[in-house]
């Protein structure tokens, strides 16, 4: 059977092209072995249900593993202690005839999690059982289940004490964590957590490509792909899997960092929406402090250290909407970035304080390119008639939304960007944006004007960066808020590297 790349459901190798992930399940069971019960909490579409199956397989010869999800059963069963014994026994059941073990003590009158607690340690007694349980999301939100969770914590502790037989070891797996629930202690506060990494590395992406390849025969610069992806994605599994699935059935099997790009540009455009973004979006509705938060973060370019103790960092990072990078929090990926900026923009495009429409300009096209200084010369006039007269504090809390809002409508289908964050203290807020249009790239640093100091160590960082990057040239956007500013767009040489430098 010819595979293919998944993103809807469980991949299984024979069907799909997937990462090797079996470093982390022997990670994972270094834990199984020593009997600990664990929490596996990652974001939506974050290849927990593929690692879990995949786990099931790997402890196969060695343990019987009874693997559960109470997803779509419907309320009935959490309305009771009996109706939830019967469904998890008769789920137990259905389990152990897959793998040919007896059945017959299994009691179907079972009401009380007493009479469930005595079948757990008759079956245990004999046997190292492995519980897995997935999307334990919807189920922690009922009383009966987290009252179940109490019974096995009791058991694992009795076990410790030789009071009792249990599970050799459980894994619940879900967005939420539940050794944190707010319910008067966690009835899971015993488990461990399963921090391996699980977004996918530019080398997990290059060696799944690389089976691909084998099959394919596409020519494609595995190395520079896989890169590229990973620039784009952070390795998020659905995201990772996404773009690959774009360039294989929809842009020709033809394998170019360009073409990488437009299938960012696909999944950024659909017109349903894929789960992982409604999830997010959602959020983002229902959770005003989170999209401040958001907001924060990517257009302002704050830098939050992550403290657990807050809810809505805490909330962001469960979901996967940031990452910790070296104790600071980001968005989690350039799509990401890209997805809630222009949600930004376009939620705010009719507000007076902020949205005045720019009227696209013909002649900052030429030849099929993008003419950046004839841009930057039609922003710095929109600038000065619209914004110039607002408050220092107005601009340097909007300064990008600004950039952004009026550069949006020039992106046509060959046009996209993405925010390059680089908070550093040495001079003062500054937040990347990198234009692409076509095969073209351009650079640009954004900044508020705290001095000539800080404006010298923006030339140089910026340097650096268009070094890094092979670039030609960089572009330093500078909001001035000085009295005497000087309005100025000229090109400069900063230790050997162009720059133009706009300021405003």
């Amino acid at each position: 059977m010819k595979r293919r790349f998944n993103v809807k459901g469980v991949c299984i190798p024979t069907k799909h092209y997937m990462v090797d992930v079996s470093d982390r399940l022997e990670k994972l069971k270094v834990l199984v072995d020593a009997a600990k019960y664990l929490v596996i909490n990652r974001g939506h579409q974050y290849g927990k249900t593929t690692t879990l199956v995949a786990f099931v397989n790997y402890l196969a010869d060695e343990y019987p593993v009874i693997s559960l999800n109470f997803q779509g059963l419907g309320e009935e069963i959490f309305s009771s202690e009996a109706k939830f014994c019967q469904a998890f026994l008769t789920k137990v059941a259905t389990c152990l005839k897959r793998l040919n073990l007896a059945t017959g003590w299994l009691n179907a009158q079972v009401e009380t999690f007493f009479e469930l607690s005595q079948h757990l340690t008759a079956m245990c007694a004999n046997q190292k059982f492995i519980l897995i349980i997935d999307e334990t999301g919807v189920a922690s939100n009922y009383q009966v289940f987290l009252d179940f969770l109490g019974i096995l914590r009791d058991k694992y502790q009795l076990r410790a004490l030789g009071q009792d037989f249990t599970f050799h070891s459980v894994i619940l797996a879900g967005v939420y964590d539940l050794k944190k629930l707010n319910c008067g202690g966690s009835p899971w506060n015993i488990a461990w957590d399963f921090t391996e990494r699980m977004a996918f590395s530019a080398l997990d992406i290059a060696s799944m490509l690389s089976d691909y390849e084998a099959d394919q025969q596409t020519g494609m610069n595995l190395a520079e792909i896989a890169a590229e992806i990973y620039a784009y994605t952070s390795g998020y599994p659905f995201l990772v899997c996404r773009i690959c699935e774009y360039l294989d059935e929809e842009l020709g099997k033809n394998w170019t960092t360009t073409n990488v790009g437009k299938a960012v540009k696909l999944i950024i455009g659909e017109t349903r929406p894929n789960t992982l973004f409604d999830d997010l979006f959602q959020n983002v509705r229902n959770y005003p402090e989170l999209a401040d938060f958001l907001y924060g973060v990517l257009m302002t370019g704050k830098s939050y250290k992550f403290s657990q103790q807050n809810e809505v960092m805490a909330h962001a990072l469960r979901y996967a909407f940031v990452r910790n990078v070296d104790h600071q929090l980001r968005l989690h990926n350039r799509i990401f970035e890209i997805i809630m900026a222009d949600y930004f923009i376009s939620k705010e495009r009719l507000a007076e304080d902020k949205a005045v429409y720019n009227r696209l300009e013909i002649d900052v096209f030429a030849d099929g390119k993008f003419n950046i200084e004839r841009f930057f010369e039609k922003f710095s006039d929109h600038y000065q008639l619209h914004y110039s007269q607002r408050s220092e504090t107005f601009v340097e809390r909007e300064a990008v939304f600004l950039f952004l809002f009026f550069l949006q409508p020039y992106l046509d289908e060959k046009g996209s960007y993405y925010l390059e964050s680089k908070p550093n203290l040495a001079v003062g807020k500054r937040m990347g944006v990198v234009i692409v249009y076509d095969q073209q790239e351009f650079i640009i640093e954004l900044k508020c004007w705290h001095g000539e100091l800080y404006q010298q160590d923006a030339y140089r960082l910026l340097t650096d960066y268009v070094k890094q990057r092979d670039a030609n040239a960089g572009y330093l956007l500078t909001f001035d808020f000085r009295q005497q500013k000087e309005v100025k767009q000229e090109w400069i040489s900063v230790h050997g590297t162009s720059i133009l430098e706009v300021q405003v």
